[in-house]
């Protein structure tokens, strides 16, 4: 899970993941939002793909990639878990 948080921590690999969310894209079609080189993009898909936040198959020559929303339902219960145990301890709190 640390890595997944160190990997959303950039900004462009936040971009990623929203352009992700809309469709999956190439990353050549991702490249054509970033004004960035195209072996930058590939690093942060690597990244993203290392910490399971992106899956990628390959379709013809293409590699397609799409975002894994498995691991982020994961990041996202876990900070409810937070809020939930927050809200816990202070409803215990005015018993």
């Amino acid at each position: 899970m640390n890595k997944a948080f160190k990997a959303l921590a950039d900004p462009t690999r936040r971009k990623i993941l929203d352009l992700l969310k809309k469709q999956d894209l190439t990353a050549g079609e991702i490249a054509e939002h970033f004004e960035m080189s195209k072996l930058s993009i590939s690093h942060h898909l690597n990244i993203l793909k290392n910490t399971d936040l992106v899956l990628d198959e390959k379709k013809g020559q293409f590699i397609i990639y799409s975002l894994n929303t498995t691991v982020l339902q994961d990041l996202i219960g876990w900070f409810f878990s937070l809020t939930d145990s927050e809200h816990e301890k202070k409803k215990g709190g005015e018993s």
